[in-house]
């Protein structure tokens, strides 16, 4: 995937809007009530619609694949949809076969609001920029001077703008990766509730055994039925400049590659997003526990397979794991400061070839290790 801005003229064009745009941010918002009423209906209809499905992480990683299925040209739905399951699997391991042994009560619940925080805001910024968008097509008219209604970004007002006039789908997709980052970073990567209670004191478990630092993506081979893996390892999960690149990389793997494409698409279409593993790897992973409680942990995989024996690790679904949250309203603040936020589309071409299986399989055996390491401390 190349840079999306191939011609400095672009490039300048979007910059000098910007600049436009945030200079006049404080005359930006009206009061609503000046709105003509059906569009003061239509941003209530909005707000209805994304607080509905924003209830959990299933909730609303199937609401980007619905809104994929009915809008392709919109890729940065499917490519949310993919990585939101990838959340919700991190969600469920908290409870699952191994992490459940290697964290305290404590430490899974800080982990699981670090993660469903995150899940949530990304939800609630753009899900109404879906639907406004959806509504602009069914009237055929711009309707994104509404944006500031729902706290988006004059960032995005400018790139949904641009979209609307040249359709520029690989644009629109790395508009919304860069404008997801910048306003989860005050809100979660630099929050100092989230930086005591996660990022500082348990550093060392998010990278090495919570897996954030893993996205895969199942997809089918063509002519066979069984998933395979292909993904991106995030090296620093704390920097904004390396979570960036990664969605582009995960974007470029998605859209750059027809047959992972479809085969994710395929793949997903089969299996609806429950939370738990076994929705890719059934036979790794169940979602009912198959071990008797207080039995010594011994290692069960190989490469990704059973041993011969040994039972299937726990995975369960979301539902069963946690409860819903009911959260706070998000933080005010645009993160957007002037036109130098384009500068986050310039990046050096790379070629990633998706290859993600044997880490996953080393990491999991790790993982594997890790538990039996601490039993072995505990019963000493």
């Amino acid at each position: 995937m190349g840079i999306p801005l191939k011609q400095f003229g672009v490039q300048f064009k979007i910059g000098r809007e910007l600049n436009k745009k945030v200079k006049l941010r404080a005359k930006r918002v009206v009061d609503q009530s000046e709105l003509p009423q059906s569009e003061q209906q239509l941003i209530h209809h909005i707000k209805e619609c994304t607080r509905q499905r924003n209830k959990n992480n299933v909730t609303r990683t199937m609401a980007y694949y619905e809104y994929y299925r009915s809008h392709p040209e919109i890729h940065w739905a499917f490519l949310g949809h993919m990585v939101s399951r990838n959340g919700g699997w991190n969600m469920t391991d908290l409870k699952g076969e191994l992490l459940s042994r290697l964290l305290s009560t404590a430490e899974q619940n800080d982990f699981f609001q670090f993660l469903e925080r995150g899940n949530w805001l990304i939800f609630q910024d753009v899900y109404p920029q879906f639907l406004l968008y959806e509504e602009s097509l069914k009237r055929e008219k711009n309707l994104f001077h509404l944006l500031p209604f729902f706290h988006v970004s004059v960032f995005m007002e400018v790139i949904w703008n641009h979209f609307w006039l040249t359709g520029d789908r690989d644009l629109l997709a790395m508009g919304l990766i860069i404008n997801e980052q910048n306003y989860l970073e005050k809100r979660i990567i630099k929050n100092s509730y989230y930086q005591k209670t996660v990022l500082q004191t348990l550093e060392f478990k998010l990278q090495d055994v919570l897996r954030l630092n893993q996205i895969v993506f199942p997809c089918y081979r063509e002519g066979s039925s069984e998933p395979y893996l292909v993904g991106q390892t995030l090296q620093h999960f704390a920097s904004l400049y390396e979570r960036i690149r990664l969605g582009k990389q995960l974007y470029a793997l998605l859209f750059d590659r027809a047959d992972i494409l479809q085969g994710a698409v395929a793949w997903a279409a089969d299996h609806p997003h429950t939370g738990s593993r076994k929705d890719y790897w059934p036979h790794l992973f169940n979602d009912v526990k198959e071990t008797t409680p207080g039995v010594l942990y011994k290692k069960r995989t190989v490469n990704g397979r059973l041993k011969p024996g040994a039972s299937r690790l726990f995975s369960p679904t979301l539902l069963h794991a946690w409860k819903d949250v009911d959260h706070p309203e998000a933080e005010a603040g645009d993160w957007c400061e002037d036109w130098k936020a384009i500068t986050y589309f310039l990046q050096v071409e790379e070629n990633i070839d998706g290859e993600i299986m044997d880490d996953y399989c080393k990491t999991l055996e790790k993982i594997e290790l890790a538990v039996m390491a601490q039993t072995a401390i505990r019963q000493d």
